[in-house]
């Protein structure tokens, strides 16, 4: 159930932290944003959302992220925000050999900001994707997860 933003900048700490790390699963990203309240409209709380990432908060934060084209394993918002942003992939098949082929190369999953995006769509991004060298790719991945952390945001809180 979203909080109101009005909500969000009163409610105690630990009872709002479990709602940014199910968009993020970034410790950093959730104290900079619980650091700033209260905020004085959504636009204040997006902004301060759009934090650099560094390398290894972006692989931390992809580990809590399924493959595209596999269900989540666990439940709770989290999984249930991505069973919906992969909605629209129903070529799971082609993206089984297509994650291996990315994950040998890079050495972590695909991630991209899948919602609104059909499988196709997803798939010939990711084969794009290939052609990036793996400090590359890892940058792309990250604006990719400030993506998926705003849509969700935007789901968590409201106004």
């Amino acid at each position: 159930m979203p909080l109101t933003l009005t909500d969000f900048n009163t409610a105690d700490t630990g009872d709002v932290r479990p709602a940014l790390t199910a968009c993020l699963a970034v410790p950093r990203w959730a104290d900079a944003i619980l650091g700033h309240r209260p905020y004085e409209n959504l636009d204040a709380l997006h902004a301060a959302a759009d934090l650099p990432l560094s390398s290894d908060e972006i692989r931390q934060a992809m580990a809590a992220h399924p493959r595209i084209g596999e269900k989540p394993k666990q439940q709770g918002t989290e999984a249930d925000w991505s069973r919906s942003e992969q909605s629209g992939v129903d070529n799971a098949d082609e993206f089984a050999a297509a994650n291996a082929e990315y994950e040998a190369k890079f050495g972590h999953v695909y991630l991209v900001c899948a919602s609104g995006r059909s499988g196709d769509e997803l798939l010939k991004i990711l084969r794009s994707r290939l052609d990036n060298d793996p400090a590359t790719e890892l940058g792309v991945a990250g604006q990719e997860l400030l993506k998926i952390a705003a849509l969700r945001l935007a789901k968590a809180v409201t106004a």
